[in-house]
């Protein structure tokens, strides 16, 4: 049986950054819209089945009961047996657990933060990453209805392979040798001794940065690597970038309307499987964005970037692909649209 995950994070797109910068509030009532145009794509394309994490706002079962008596869905659609914390580790679990139960793919609601926590269980499950956070660097801004329909070729099996479906990068963050978490887009080294508030936004508290991407056109700590040299998500390198310690003044859109002076940094590439040796503590490492690393002054730290993230859909690219596969076209296309009722 066909079966698509949906994990949506109610939390996403409310953090501080609304207070210190000019970031909307993504309101929940909006990601309940996105799911239930994500669930008509995904019935569109023939998915038979559909597991959600449950959470405290409900937007699954919202996004069902809103459907018109036009929109009455074939799926199956099933609630995660879970226990329920209103943390980070909600998505992370929800996400072993598709894991386990072998879910054809999985559309995510979130930013970068909520996807990294996703990447550490879904394994090799393709992901369809949808925007709704602060700093959306890794998921895009893809609508709802198209997400749910690149989600289904890809679960169907008619689309599964690169450009429509790619590997990303990695950053493996190392304490005494040992991995200890990772992030998607950027490990940050702040000259902090404990957590705090767990979104950057200052700059002048940052000692180095590590970068698996980075564009101008971003918003967060990636787009400082953006503007001084992008880097393609598919590209085999990242960026290592020193603060303080280099000749290069560069501005940088940290935060939504919050652009900032980058001053005497310096930067090189990194490699495939580079190891950076960060040194002792004491320091927090900020990842995609949040503090979520504190380092003893005792304690050895490493970050190394690697080519074994979490697999992606392209929505776009996914999509070329089946048309050209003749998802679209002929009794099968249409068969899968047979439960829409006609309008009289």
């Amino acid at each position: 049986m066909t079966t698509v995950g949906i994990i949506a994070n109610p939390a996403s797109g409310k953090d501080i950054r609304r207070l210190v910068a000019y970031g909307i509030t993504f309101d929940n009532l909006e990601k309940v819209n996105i799911v239930r145009r994500a669930l008509l794509g995904l019935a569109a394309t023939g998915v038979e089945r559909v597991v959600y994490m449950p959470d405290y706002y409900g937007i699954v079962p919202k996004a069902l009961d809103g459907l018109s008596v036009l929109h009455q869905l074939p799926l199956e659609v099933e609630m995660l047996e879970m226990e329920m914390s209103r943390m980070q580790e909600d998505s992370q679990n929800a996400a072993a657990l598709m894991n386990e139960m072998k879910v054809d793919c999985i559309i995510t609601l979130g930013g970068d933060g909520t996807n990294r926590m996703i990447a550490k269980g879904c394994g090799r499950i393709p992901l369809v990453p949808i925007s709704t956070g602060t700093n959306n660097v890794f998921p895009e801004m893809v609508e709802g209805t198209i997400a749910g329909l690149a989600a289904g070729v890809v679960a169907k099996g008619i689309v599964n392979d690169f450009p429509g479906v790619y590997t990303s990068k990695r950053l493996v963050i190392y304490k005494d040798g040992k991995p200890v978490d990772h992030a998607l887009v950027d490990a940050v080294i702040l000259n902090d001794t404990f957590i705090g508030s767990r979104a950057v936004w200052d700059e002048d508290r940052i000692h180095q940065v590590m970068v698996t991407r980075g564009s101008p056109s971003s918003i967060g700590i990636s787009a400082i690597a953006g503007n001084l040299e992008p880097i393609g998500v598919n590209e085999p390198k990242g960026m290592l970038i020193d603060m303080g310690s280099g000749d290069i003044d560069i501005i940088v859109p940290l935060a939504p309307g919050l652009i900032r002076p980058i001053n005497n940094c310096r930067y090189r590439m990194l490699g495939i499987d580079e190891e950076i040796e960060v040194g002792y503590g004491p320091c927090v490492i900020a990842l995609d964005g949040e503090r979520e690393v504190e380092v003893g002054a005792e304690e050895k730290v490493s970050v190394k970037l690697t080519f074994d993230g979490p697999r992606v859909v392209k929505a776009d690219e996914a999509l070329r692909t089946a048309v050209a596969r003749g998802y679209s076209k002929g009794p099968e296309a249409l068969k899968n649209l047979s439960w829409l009722k006609e309008v009289k």
